[in-house]
């Protein structure tokens, strides 16, 4: 007799039971809703190794600054910025106005205005050479202040030069005179509208400004010709100093070769003034300059090389300022 087939499931032993669920759980793990415990930490080393390069790294510090200014120029850092934009201006404005000037005024007239602006000046001068005691050369600078203001016409001919009278141009002022007598010539400057000074030749540039005016009164202390007068003098200068401003602005460090030349030069005129009193004679051809910071070098004592239509003399050094 046929038994019919049941389909109740046999027990199953608990043991076997729970053997079967952890083999199937172990092949089909179930996804884990959970967030993940995040990574344990090692455990902190109590005796470390150190890391000898890093450790010495760690404590090195290292100390930059910038180099100091040189002596005999403090305000290096403000100079150098006075000297960049100045010269920037000089490029696009005061440069080719210059180069107008000279095109539109003939090299005759230039050199007679030249000669005019340098004879108004010459009372200063010998104001100056009275008070280094220089006798002798202050006679010749009125000598020649009569001589051109009368046969020169008014001073646009510089006929106290030649022959007979042989009297060249002596360039001379208050800054000279301190310098004679020894007063140093302080902080080196460079300024808007003056260039390359000192506070020595600064105060006395403005005394020689002021000497004349009141001296002399009308017409020279006149806002229109002090205005008309520095004007022309400007032009005049900056177009005497464009050879020495073209290789200045060549050098690799155009900054610091303007102050050796205007320092290196002033030491020689007041070097100069002293060859003068002693020998009454010719300027010497060099003479010994110590710069602050510096060993004593032996320098020429030339003036800047002329522009076509000066008549610059050997006694006549380079304009104080300069762009």
């Amino acid at each position: 007799m046929l038994q019919a087939q049941s389909d109740v499931t046999p027990p199953v032993h608990p043991d076997l039971r729970q053997s079967i669920e952890t083999s199937v759980g172990q092949a089909n793990p179930a996804p884990d809703s959970s967030p993940a415990a995040p990574p344990a930490s090692a455990a902190p080393d109590i005796n470390p190794t150190p890391n000898i390069s890093h450790a010495h790294e760690a404590d090195t510090i290292v100390i930059t600054a910038k180099a100091p200014p040189p002596p005999g120029d403090p305000l290096q850092g403000v100079n150098t910025v006075s000297f960049g934009a100045v010269q920037a201006v000089d490029k696009v404005f005061i440069g080719p106005v210059t180069k107008g000037y000279e095109r539109a005024i003939p090299s005759q007239s230039r050199l007679g205005i030249h000669n005019a602006l340098n004879n108004l000046n010459e009372p200063i001068v010998f104001v100056n050479f009275v008070l280094q005691l220089n006798l002798a050369k202050a006679a010749e600078t009125v000598a020649r202040f009569a001589i051109n203001s009368t046969l020169g016409v008014a001073g646009l001919f510089d006929v106290a030069k030649r022959k007979p009278f042989h009297l060249p141009r002596r360039a001379n002022g208050v800054g000279d005179t301190l310098g004679f007598y020894g007063v140093p010539p302080g902080p080196y400057l460079f300024l808007p509208l003056i260039g390359s000074t000192t506070v020595r030749d600064m105060l006395g540039r403005s005394t020689d400004l002021l000497m004349l005016p009141a001296a002399a009164g009308s017409p020279f202390n006149r806002p229109d010709y002090q205005l008309a007068s520095g004007v022309l003098s400007a032009l005049d200068e900056r177009s005497q100093f464009d050879d020495e401003l073209q290789k200045i602005r060549k050098s690799a460090n155009p900054y610091d070769a303007m102050r050796a030349y205007y320092l290196k030069r002033r030491a020689c005129e007041i070097a100069t003034l002293h060859a003068l009193k002693k020998r009454h004679g010719q300027p010497p051809a060099s003479t010994q300059v110590k710069l602050p910071g510096k060993a004593a070098e032996q320098i020429l004592c030339q003036p800047s090389l002329p522009t076509q239509g000066t008549d610059v003399e050997a006694g006549d050094p380079s304009p104080a300022r300069n762009p």
